[in-house]
């Protein structure tokens, strides 16, 4: 058998997840509640998770 190769994982874009008006610098995404500051909340269509614990809030729609 042979081996199957990894997929390369793209590098996370730290831009992406700020956004700059004037002189102050604002986060787009929460922090994460149990990690604590640092650790971002990626957005889904449904819902928040945390790519380090795996905590998730499910937003709903109203």
């Amino acid at each position: 058998m042979a081996k199957k190769k990894k997929k390369e994982k793209k590098a996370m874009q730290i831009g992406k997840l700020y956004q700059v008006s004037g002189d102050k610098i604002e986060r787009k995404n929460k922090f994460c509640t149990k990690c604590g500051p640092g650790y971002f909340l990626a957005k889904h269509k449904d819902r928040e998770t945390c790519g380090k614990c795996g905590y998730s809030e499910i937003i709903s729609k109203k």
